[in-house]
């Protein structure tokens, strides 16, 4: 399921990373790699913060529904 689909203060593991090869790349360069834990700080209008590798992220809800967790 996607990203977007998660609990707020759940953790996840990411399973994959779709999209365009530039927004792939864009996402693994924030942290958002296979096998990587993510988890929902909070969530406003779709557009979310969340926690991976240990650092906080903010995303909108297109980035988000890439992310298959």
């Amino acid at each position: 399921m996607p990203l977007t689909m998660a609990r707020q203060g759940e953790i996840n593991y990411i399973k994959k990373v779709g999209g365009k090869e530039e927004t792939r790349k864009f996402l693994e360069n924030l942290g958002f790699v296979a096998g990587g834990m993510v988890m929902i700080v909070s969530q406003i209008g779709g557009n979310m913060i969340v926690n991976v590798k240990d650092s906080r992220v903010a995303i909108n809800k297109d980035m988000a529904s890439k992310i298959m967790i």
